[in-house]
């Protein structure tokens, strides 16, 4: 059951790591036309949360190697 629970978490931990760097770095276009291009701003906690919720169940996961 451990084996299980350390696997989950490290697999969640990266999926969560790898969408919080995506959403950062990728730009959304609201409103594309032919000679304006006009881009949403919005802030970046939400994939900053999302990268420190994914570190956490990543030292989650590991701290059950040392149990």
């Amino acid at each position: 059951m451990n084996n299980v629970l350390k696997i989950a978490l490290l697999v969640i931990g990266v999926g969560l790591v790898g969408y919080g760097i995506y959403s950062l770095f990728s730009p959304e276009v609201a409103l594309d036309s032919a000679p304006i291009e006009v881009e949403a701003q919005d802030s970046n906690t939400q994939s900053y949360a999302m990268i420190a919720f994914g570190l956490l169940t990543l030292i989650g996961g590991l701290a059950f190697k040392r149990r």
